[in-house]
């Protein structure tokens, strides 16, 4: 259900500036790829833990030789953007699986007898499970493969669509929508590592924009088309319709999608073999893959260590991003429940049916694309800035490259990624609190156009309820480099699926009991008290990852030292 290139998948969208998506292990790279190359030569060559320390330029101009005879992959033009289309396919179901969901939310209340608060519980054990699937998923794609994880989720998650189509009880209804939460959650990320797989940054903008903006439709497209089923048929034809897409889909990976990560596949040439090989490869359709190196022998499946699985746990012992998780998991949780009450709410102020339902969904996901997108080029822009003055005051030539990955101990990250949040923060709370109120009185919502003020309120919401989080997720990735940012992802993904599920489980009790004014009203001054949150974290946040960074140094020298 996210958009955002600076939440979900935050270091993708930094590549002018060092960032790259999400990083791996060096043990899954057997061929050493190119954009792990340069950034050697940038980071060694610039600022890290060391100023201005010199390659040997004879050393640079042999790996140059090596980048030009062994290509990054060799995949054609024409694969990689079939790998692009059905990943990017893979990659909208966790958001169609969701919205889809929500114009129905009425119906589903309806047909199984029951109150709009316990049809909201299916919504909370679905970001229950959302939340914790990742930890799982994640390793295991690492270990076993891109293919067989995909083969596995989508296997699952067309069983679970096969009985959500009939979904006799409620309570059927609660626990096969947990598995489909469970199956399709990560096939975003997995996406993404498929992108890394296949090409390196300066390479891979074009694929990711590609990737996000089929996203971003499925995104958009995925309440209006619910409304119109739900309005049209039944709230079961839903369901229907995602067994029909998913099963084309897994049709598609198990035929055509061959296994991408470097460990077991390299650059490509490496020969697969059983599930890593697609059905096309296999019965030999168009013949043997051209590019395979038949000399090469079939390489061993990688062992992901079992402290991968608990790895993001880690974030939780450091205070500065304890803070960012806080503050942006409670504004998602807001996020969450704005969007979560519109059927209800829509439905009983302006009397619209679902199919109308799914179109009033439409400005609030805008608004989260919008959101995301400006905070995305926000922090570019202030990061040249922030480069360029740390170069200034240190004197230091405009040629040189600061590393995100290793950042100098003095460079002000946090106060170059949290100046936009107060900003961001006052467009939330002023709309959140009117918001509420514009629904809850029948003299205002009878008004011709009236609703349109609403989708508006709506819009500037989401807008900036992305924002934030985009910011803070970004700062986590700058944060914590210890692996990448894939612990960084994983535990922010937790935290806020797990404020967003409590957040929905108590919504209708509270608009029960006091009303949609009040209860927008009281989240917009939670939302407040909480400011402090990014407060403290300007003013100690640099002593704090000073700190972290040492003890980091400590524990490598001592590894180092062991290992001798």
């Amino acid at each position: 259900m996210f958009s955002v290139r600076h939440q979900f998948d935050t270091e993708d969208s930094r590549a002018g500036f060092d960032f790259t998506q999400i990083l791996y292990n060096s043990q899954e790279t057997l061929t050493k790829p190119r954009s792990f190359v340069e950034y050697r030569r940038s980071s060694e060559g610039t600022i890290g833990k060391a100023v201005g320390s010199i390659r040997d330029e004879k050393d640079c101009s042999k790996i140059e030789e090596v980048d030009l005879e062994e290509p990054y992959h060799v995949f054609t033009r024409f694969e990689k953007w079939t790998l692009v289309a059905i990943a990017g396919a893979a990659g909208s179901f966790p958001t169609l699986t969701f919205n889809m969901y929500l114009p129905a939310l009425d119906r589903i209340a309806t047909d199984f007898k029951t109150s709009a608060g316990s049809a909201n519980l299916a919504i909370m054990a679905y970001l229950l499970v959302q939340g914790v699937a990742p930890l799982l998923w994640g390793p295991l794609s690492d270990s076993f493969g891109r293919r067989s994880v995909y083969l596995v989720a989508f296997s699952c998650y067309v069983a679970s669509c096969i009985v959500l189509s009939f979904s006799p009880s409620y309570a059927v209804l609660l626990l096969f929508r947990m598995v489909q939460a469970a199956s399709i959650t990560s096939t975003v990320s997995i996406g993404y590592a498929i992108l890394r797989d296949i090409s390196p940054p300066d390479e891979g903008d074009r694929f990711h924009d590609v990737f996000q903006g089929i996203r971003n439709g499925s995104f958009i497209m995925s309440p209006v088309l619910g409304g119109l089923l739900s309005n049209w048929t039944d709230f079961r034809c839903s369901f229907v319709f995602l067994f029909a897409l998913s099963t084309t889909v897994l049709l598609a990976i198990a035929f055509f999608l061959p296994e991408t990560l470097r460990s077991i596949a390299g650059n490509g040439t490496i020969p697969l073999a059983g599930i890593h090989q697609p059905l096309v490869w296999k019965c030999r359709i168009f013949g043997k893959p051209a590019h395979v190196d038949e000399s090469l022998q079939p390489a061993a499946r990688p062992i992901t260590p079992k402290r991968r699985f608990i790895e993001p746990l880690r974030l939780f012992k450091e205070k500065d991003i304890l803070l960012s998780l806080l503050f942006s998991s409670m504004v998602f949780m807001v996020w969450m429940m704005v969007t979560v009450s519109t059927t209800g709410l829509f439905k009983k102020a302006f009397g619209i049916n679902e199919a109308l339902l799914g179109l009033a969904f439409v400005p609030n996901f805008l608004g989260a694309i919008a959101g995301s997108a400006l905070v995305g080029n926000l922090l570019d822009a202030d990061l040249k800035r922030a480069c360029s003055a740390y170069k200034h005051v240190h004197f230091l030539p405009s040629s040189t490259r600061i590393s995100l990955h290793t950042l100098p101990t003095d460079f002000p990250i946090e106060h170059t990624r949290l100046a936009r949040v107060p900003t961001f923060t006052v467009t939330l709370i002023i709309p959140l609190a009117f918001y509420g109120y514009a629904l809850a009185y029948s003299d205002l919502t009878s008004l011709g156009g009236w609703i349109c003020i609403v989708l508006v309120l709506q819009f500037l919401i989401a807008a900036a309820a992305h924002a934030i989080c985009g910011v803070h997720q970004t700062l986590i990735s700058d944060l914590w480099q210890q692996d990448g940012s894939e612990a960084a992802s994983a535990t922010s993904n937790l935290v806020r699926c797990m404020f967003a599920a409590i957040g929905v489980a108590v919504l209708q009790n509270i608009i029960e009991c006091i009303g949609s004014g009040p209860t927008f009203l009281v989240l917009g001054l939670v939302v407040l008290i909480l400011v402090p949150l990014p407060i403290v974290q300007w003013y100690f946040g640099e002593r704090w990852r000073s700190a972290r960074q040492a003890k980091f140094g400590d524990e490598r020298a001592g590894q180092s030292t062991a290992n001798i």
